[in-house]
């Protein structure tokens, strides 16, 4: 297996750094899939004969591992380069499809969540931080840039598998096209074999295209110090060991936990939720299914889109003024979507859509932000670490919007200021993050490690 090593990896002389993204790309639009677990929920829910909270259980879990071991793994990903960490991504993520689809076929739902839910969790995870560092580095003067093209694909991956599901679905059960049909476990089974087959084979091109750059490569014309002109961008490194011991981390992490449950509040209810808010006075929704469907797929735009556009932005404004539009201006969009939302569609959608591009716009400054604080040398296993707040968000926001709702009565049968409880608490968490943002500074330089003088690399400083 030594082929998979990182020396293997290194590109040659005039190597253009502009078939990297495609790289990445090919293993994010893959664990992408992950966003589009709602086309077949209602037929896990009745093949299993299971409630709604359980089979979402099945997501929750990917999510937990997917911060976990991105956690755990992210030093490992670090040392022994991309390749290696796709290839295992890959193992795990497919892996993950045959065990579910086994459960499935058995009707066997701890299968499944052994399956997608924690060996395919697991492949999430890696395959999320492996081409990070990568870019990073191949892109030093457009960290940003170079993100955002890469987990664009994450929230892009549903856009695409949403409709091959749909119409693999339909093509596997007999029955599809009757009145009222809710597809079969049966043919859910065959769309996880599917998947398991496709996805492998996509994962194993950007494995084996991926390259990282020689020491001490740089692009043309590149001026390290004019990067470092900027306040909170470091010319120096700082290892994932220090890093998690220094305040700028912690808070970076109050950021992306605040945005990340605030964006979750509306994805979780986002088809219900612009049905009720357009309930009319004897009980009936203005709004179709399909138009709820529909703007579900808009929110899936506005996701992939923020991904790139604001993470670009980003590159051009700095990552910590990014960050207070992401929270400030969203604050004050979810307030008005919570107090006057429901006075025209257009509006309503609007806001949604503008949110939602901040939820996903802050997935994917995150890593450039963590670079100009901390340095090149370990970010990815950095990164890994600080993804524990999706982890945390990804239980604590369906929590908080399901407890506020359960508590005002059945989604799908309430109205606008039903939702008014849940929205003003995204409010309140944006202000926190908000706050957590205005006050990271520079990372000490006790924190930094010594440069080798013969190589100006950086090492790792021995414990005390």
């Amino acid at each position: 297996m030594g082929w998979l090593d990182r020396q293997h990896t290194v590109a040659p002389p005039g190597f253009n750094r502009w078939l990297i993204p495609p790289a990445a790309l090919a293993v994010h639009l893959c664990i992408g899939q992950a966003y589009a677990t709602s086309v077949y929920k209602t037929a896990l829910v009745q093949h299993f004969d299971a409630s709604l909270t359980q089979i979402g259980i099945i997501f929750s879990i990917a999510i937990v591992m997917l911060g976990l071991s991105a956690a755990v793994f992210g030093t490992w990903v670090d040392t022994n380069g991309p390749r290696k960490a796709m290839f295992a991504a890959a193992l795990f993520w497919t892996g993950g499809f045959l065990v579910a689809a086994v459960g499935i076929f058995t009707r066997q739902l701890w299968l499944v969540y052994a399956g997608y839910g924690f060996i395919g969790g697991i492949g999430l995870g890696i395959g999320y931080i492996s081409p990070v560092s990568t870019l990073i580095k191949w892109f030093p003067d457009r960290p940003g840039l170079a993100t955002g093209m890469a987990i664009m694909g994450f929230g892009g991956g549903a856009l695409i598998a949403s409709p091959v599901s749909s119409a693999l679905l339909g093509l596997y059960d007999p029955n599809s096209g009757t009145e009222g049909w809710v597809a079969s476990g049966d043919a859910v089974g065959k769309l996880f074999l599917t998947f398991a087959v496709v996805y492998f084979a996509y994962m194993m091109f950007g494995a084996f295209t991926i390259k990282v750059p020689a020491p001490g490569w740089r692009p043309e014309g590149f001026d390290p110090s004019a990067v470092k002109k900027q306040a909170l961008v470091t010319t120096n490194h700082v290892s994932a060991r220090n890093a998690i011991r220094t305040r700028q981390f912690w808070l970076v992490w109050v950021v992306l936990f605040c945005n990340v449950t605030a964006g979750i509040g509306i994805l979780e209810q986002a088809a219900p939720m612009i049905q009720d808010f357009f309930r009319q006075a004897d009980g009936a929704s203005l709004v179709t299914a399909a138009v709820a469907g529909g703007f579900v797929g808009l929110l899936s735009i506005g996701n992939m889109g923020g991904r790139f556009v604001w993470s670009s932005t980003s590159d051009l404004v700095g990552r910590k003024r990014i960050y207070l539009i992401y929270l400030g201006v969203g604050a004050v969009l979810y307030t008005v979507l919570a107090l006057f939302g429901s006075a025209s569609t257009m509006l309503f959608v609007l806001l949604a859509f503008v949110i939602i591009s901040f939820y996903g716009g802050g997935f994917a400054t995150v890593p450039a932000y963590l670079r100009d604080l901390f340095g090149t040398f370990q970010v990815g296993a950095i990164h890994g670490r600080l993804l524990t707040a999706w982890s945390a968000a990804g239980v604590a926001g369906p929590l908080i919007v399901n407890a506020f709702l359960d508590a005002q009565g059945t989604p799908g049968e309430l109205t606008a200021q039903a939702y008014q409880p849940a929205l003003l608490t995204m409010v309140a968490l944006l202000v926190i993050g908000f706050v957590a943002n205005l006050l990271i500074t520079p990372v000490d330089a006790r924190y930094h490690e010594p440069v080798d003088p013969a190589t100006g690399a950086p090492v790792l400083a021995k414990e005390n």
